[in-house]
């Protein structure tokens, strides 16, 4: 059974920093790219980071490249997202997405979701 699971989240001000974790079970885990999306109240899902499977590649969006930054650990079955320099607006539930061999930006492309973990920033 697939099962991804999100830690990390909470409350934070503007300017702080959080590192989220997602842990992976019932997957070969370095077969999988693995990426972060977020979802605000009323917003689409955003992409938001992704990792190759050995993590050769990344990728993250103008809107957080320079503050965030994902990492994993095959070994652990983990990825990361650090966050720092947080705003208001990266206020949303974060979510992390597993799809076999290469990353994409769009959310329908993956195969497993995590459930999501709340991350608040205050101004």
């Amino acid at each position: 059974q697939v099962q991804l699971v999100e830690s990390g989240g909470g409350l934070v001000q503007a300017g702080g920093s959080l590192r989220l974790s997602c842990a992976a079970s019932g997957i070969t885990f370095s077969s999988y790219a693995m990426a972060w999306f977020r979802q605000a109240p009323g917003k689409e899902r955003e992409f938001v980071g992704a990792i190759s499977r050995s993590a050769v590649t990344s990728y993250l969006p103008d809107s957080v490249k320079g503050r965030f930054t994902i990492t994993r650990d095959n070994a652990k079955n983990t990825v990361y997202l650090q966050m720092n320099s947080l705003k208001p607006e990266d206020t949303a539930v974060y979510y992390c997405a597993a799809r076999s061999f290469s990353w994409r930006t769009a959310a329908n492309d993956y195969d497993y979701w995590g459930q999501g973990t709340q991350v608040t920033v205050s101004s």
